[in-house]
């Protein structure tokens, strides 16, 4: 297919280009690089072993987003531009709220005057909420508890209602909880221009010796070793889900919620442990009281995943780890040389 990703020198948004490509698609790119680095570019073109189709625009530009999607005769979109930082969100409410929500409302009106009918939406395990009923169902009420994963949840009702109008169009919008990891070569990873906030990047930066502690917020709860569990899935393996989704997107009409995940958990502990092994360095360990309104376990059921998308081979926790920790050691300082 003909596909344009929004947001694909981000993250995820960049493992999903290469995945892309190297399935045989035809990829156009945009990005505004307000959350990136043009170096991606650059590593993803070496990757493939050719040029990228690339746009430094913002997504809110409906008729320059319309023309790119006229131009390159796109036939669906994955959709990632959007901030995703909690703690900024919190501080930032309006960013979030101009750049998610109303970003997507200006994507699908220019997707809608370009006869674009296809769309994989970017959405998070968030929306859930604070909750402990787990596995999490895509059926479970949302209560999202902060502007980040109340504009996600904001823009899957959007998309909803949006297909509920008009039967012509195809959404799938992918719940996933915790990627993290990084291609196998080293040269794709999580290299926020924020700094490192969700766990697996900050303990590479504590093996590493950038940083001198990893704080471990909650030691008592009803979990095995009283540490927080969450699902983490790879990279790739949330590059995959898109690809499948794609698929469905073919055959289907309509508006679908699926979490994404290899719907069991892993504890703070653990995943400290196994970094432990990779790189071969102790972790010096700081416990403070559990933060309010933090539950002890959340991670989703698959069951929907696997009838709408097909059963997945997904990588290890070591795997996981073992790749974020080599691009962690070509790329201390993240994509800035």
């Amino acid at each position: 297919m003909k596909v344009l990703v929004t947001g694909g020198c981000g993250y995820i948004g960049s493992h999903q280009v290469v995945s892309l490509l190297r399935s045989g698609h035809e990829v156009v790119v945009i990005d505004d690089l307000s959350n990136s680095s043009p170096v991606v570019v650059e590593r993803i073109e070496n990757l493939v072993k050719q040029p990228l189709r690339h746009y430094v625009v913002d997504i809110s530009s409906t008729s320059r987003v319309e023309q790119i999607l006229r131009d390159h005769q796109v036939e669906a979109i994955i959709h990632f531009a959007g901030y995703k930082h909690v703690r900024e969100s919190v501080s930032k409410p309006t960013k979030y709220y101009r750049n998610n929500v109303g970003g997507l409302l200006s994507l699908v009106d220019a997707a809608r005057v370009a006869d674009v009918r296809k769309i994989v939406f970017s959405s998070s395990g968030s929306v859930y909420g604070e909750t402990t009923q787990v596995p999490i169902v895509e059926t479970h009420p949302l209560q999202p508890t902060n502007p980040y994963s109340t504009s996600k949840t904001t823009c899957e009702r959007i998309l909803s209602d949006l297909c509920a109008a008009d039967c012509s169009w195809s959404v799938v919008s992918l719940r996933y909880f915790n990627p993290a990891g990084a291609d196998e070569s080293g040269h794709l990873g999580d290299a926020s221009p924020l700094g490192a906030s969700n766990l697996l990047p900050v303990l590479m930066e504590v093996a590493n010796g950038q940083r001198s502690h990893i704080d471990i917020y909650g030691m008592s709860f009803a979990t095995p070793d009283g540490s927080g569990v969450r699902d983490y899935v790879h990279v790739g393996d949330v590059a995959e889900t898109h690809l499948r989704a794609l698929d469905y997107l073919q055959e289907n009409t309509g508006h679908v919620a699926i979490n994404i995940g290899r719907g069991e958990g892993v504890s703070v502990v653990e995943m400290i442990d196994v970094v432990e092994e990779v790189t071969g360095s102790k972790l010096n360990r700081v416990v403070h009281p559990a933060k309010s309104g933090d539950v002890g376990a959340l991670f989703g059921d698959t069951t929907r995943s696997q009838k709408f998308l097909g059963d997945m081979s997904y990588r290890s926790l070591l795997d996981i780890v073992d790749s974020a920790w080599k691009f962690q050691k070509m790329n201390p300082k993240g994509y800035v040389s």
